[in-house]
């Protein structure tokens, strides 16, 4: 503004009486000259040898990862962004109290509650004792079921079930019946013969151990070696990630009494009836439906005084965020240290935001989409989006692999889709919740039982499909397969994914390209199994399937390659429908650009074409560096492949990227025409 002013009254002196209009200076992008950070590239790298260290390497070698995260990239500063905003809204709530009873208030309390570090410490196990003592208090099998069945007790037993839109007949919800129970983010954690995953299995014990240590459970470490015995076998059991990921492997109806006799053991309809499913319900659907008889069983087999263990430590590890201090510190030296690699705890007030954010996260947002979202963002995006849908109308209608009965149907699929921006037509209130400014265990607890209740009570009413998954605030996007709809949050419509005075190109491969990714969900290897309307049903012919999986193999042995880490390949098959997304993401990215440009050529910037400005767009979005430790989870528990490779191992298998960047066939990332996946 100051900048602005001297101008005008510059050109005030220069010509004195004559009255002069202010031409206002456009805003300047987030990013360089034209929303690329060119002080990033490290021209020493050839494009086509390692496209990800091309656009990013001397980025990579000047920026540490903060010691209170475990990463640290584009998504992340964004996210501390949406943090600090988040703040500032906290802080007026502070300096101006809302009204009592409203949910600007329960913002507030919530926030104040989680904040207090010293009422937290003086009221030490007292929050929580309720529930300890009636864990020590089960002395069946059948108590136990009851107990985990609880919608205030927050950790799941061997067999999980919640509601959820059915697949198959997406204009109702049934209940999900799923295997749960580990502690550790996947079974290869527990069943990894190697030194690395033996090693966090022994921490992992140490840190049952130490929990139960702390709330003076006798013969802790005895006890902790048994909970970690039985999450093995829980384990052992358990579907690996690509089978639960299959549709229609998951798909498994089941009235309530087949499913009782499927569960033998478990006491799964007394569980049901503590949980408030009524008793007339009848439609579940079982989704490991081998994986859940012998849950069952394993459950039953194993002593009640292993479960009251189990059950205690889980308690413990849900809460110890909020219990004493060391109880926090013991939770965040496994999962922030061990698991992730954190020297550092995130700081309180950050933790605060994301508890806030994950119990009333629709109050907060109300707040915050009234300072951070523009009508002109909305309609920017707009423009976006239409255009990533026209591209893909392009790139089906001309897929030389596909059948034309299937292209219609894929067009149909297309034509319906929906673009849901910035925030959902109707936010969540909390009118009746309880939020006391003392009570952060309490808070947790009454507001996830509440939000259960919301969902059970709705079970026999018609699907909501204005409903989204993600909060307005969250720098994130999704896809809604059963609704066959995607969700752009208002937090992710920033810079540097979506700044409005950035070069366009720049924008396409960036928002653009995360636009495409999540359309592109929608025919992937699983999202192409369901139709326009959501539902699951095969409408593909049988030639069309067989082309698509063998396209697709062909993108899994690519990332079976990889090795982000020696001796450690990310797993193609696990990662699968995200390489494809980012893929047609990507493609329909680079397509819509050109269309926006309605015929018109591209202006050179900087030495750099339209064309390879939409890849370095794409590749900026995903700059990262990241710890060792928290590679290697991701590399085992994340179903997108490292950052990395979402660059490099997308970029080699598109074609204008080769002519953009004059790519030799030479060139390490170099694949001949016949071997690129050529999908959407």
């Amino acid at each position: 503004m100051r900048n602005t002013m001297l101008a005008m009254l510059a050109a005030s002196a220069l010509a004195p009486g004559v009255a002069t209009a202010a031409v206002p200076t456009p805003p300047a992008p987030a990013m360089g000259a034209w929303g690329f950070d060119e002080s990033a590239l490290d021209r020493s790298v050839r494009p086509g040898d390692d496209f990800f260290r091309f656009a990013n390497g001397a980025w990579i070698k000047r920026t540490p990862v903060p010691p209170d995260r475990s990463r640290w990239g584009v998504f992340d500063g964004m996210i501390a962004k949406a943090e600090s905003d988040l703040k500032l809204i906290i802080d007026e709530l502070e300096a101006a109290p809302p009204a009592a009873g409203s949910d600007a208030r329960r913002v507030a309390d919530y926030w104040q509650a989680y904040a207090d570090s010293a009422g937290i410490e003086a009221r030490g196990l007292a929050p929580v004792a309720t529930e300890l003592d009636d864990i020590g208090q089960l002395h069946s099998h059948f108590e136990v079921g009851r107990f985990i069945a609880k919608p205030d007790h927050l950790s799941a037993g061997p067999i999980a079930f919640f509601p959820a839109v059915d697949t198959k007949e997406p204009n109702r919800y049934a209940i999900k019946v799923t295997q749960s129970g580990l502690g550790l983010p996947d079974r290869d954690f527990y069943l990894d013969p190697s030194q690395s995953f033996a090693s966090i299995r022994a921490k992992y014990q140490a840190y049952i151990t130490a929990l139960l240590a702390l709330a003076h459970y006798p013969h802790a470490s005895q006890r902790a070696a048994e909970v970690l015995a039985l999450e093995i076998a829980i384990a052992r059991i358990s579907w690996p990630y690509d089978q639960q990921r299959d549709y229609d492997a998951t798909y498994h109806p089941k009235s309530r009494a087949q499913l009782i006799a499927m569960a033998d053991g478990y006491p799964i309809d007394a569980m049901l009836g503590v949980a408030g499913v009524p008793a007339g319900y009848d439609r579940y659907i079982v989704a490991e439906d081998t994986a859940v008889p012998k849950l069952a069983r394993l459950f039953r087999r194993t002593p009640v005084a292993t479960w009251r263990a189990y059950l205690t430590f889980h308690c413990l590890d849900t809460y110890a965020d909020v219990l004493p201090q060391a109880f926090d510190d013991a939770a965040f030296e496994f999962r922030g240290h061990v698991l992730n690699g954190q020297p550092e705890k995130r700081a309180r007030w950050k933790r605060a935001i994301s508890a806030v954010n994950g119990a009333i996260g629709d109050a907060l947002g109300a707040l915050y989409i009234e300072r951070h979202f523009t009508p002109e963002a909305k309609a920017k995006m707009t423009e976006l989006t239409d255009n990533l849908i026209a591209a893909y109308q392009v790139r089906i209608s001309g897929l030389p692999w596909m059948t034309p009965a299937t292209r219609a149907a894929a067009l149909r699929k297309l034509a319906s889709f929906r673009i849901m921006i910035g925030y959902p037509d109707h936010l969540k209130t909390y009118t009746g919740l309880d939020i006391r400014p003392d009570d952060p265990v309490g808070n947790e607890r009454r507001a996830v039982t509440r939000d259960w209740q919301r969902r059970i009570d709705r079970l026999d009413q018609p699907v909501d499909r204005s409903e989204w998954g993600l909060l307005p605030q969250e720098v994130n996007a999704e896809n809604l397969s059963t609704f066959n709809a995607v969700v752009f949050p208002a937090a992710i419509l920033q810079p540097p994914f979506f700044d409005p005075a950035a070069d366009a190109a720049v924008n396409y491969g960036a928002i653009g390209g995360v636009i495409g990714h999540e359309i592109s969900h929608s025919f992937d290897d699983q999202g192409a199994k369901l139709d326009d309307t959501g539902r699951l049903h095969p409408w593909w012919t049988a030639e069309d399937v067989s082309r698509f999986k063998a396209l697709s193999q062909e993108l899994v042995t690519q990332y079976n390659a990889f090795e982000p880490l020696p001796g450690v390949h990310i797993k193609g098959a696990n990662t699968i429908g995200e390489n494809i997304a980012d893929l047609g993401g990507l493609n329909a990215a680079f397509e819509a650009y050109t269309i926006s440009l309605r015929g018109q050529a591209a202006p050179v910037l900087d030495g750099f074409s339209g064309e390879q400005r939409v890849f370095l767009g794409w590749a900026q979005a995903w700059r990262e560096v990241i710890r060792e430790a928290a590679l290697r989870n991701r590399i085992v528990s994340d179903e997108h492949s490292p950052a990395e490779f979402r660059v490099n191992g997308v970029v080699r298998n598109i074609d204008a990227w080769y002519k953009a960047f004059s790519v030799p066939d030479d060139a390490m990332l170099y694949l001949p025409a016949a071997r690129r996946a050529h999908i959407w």
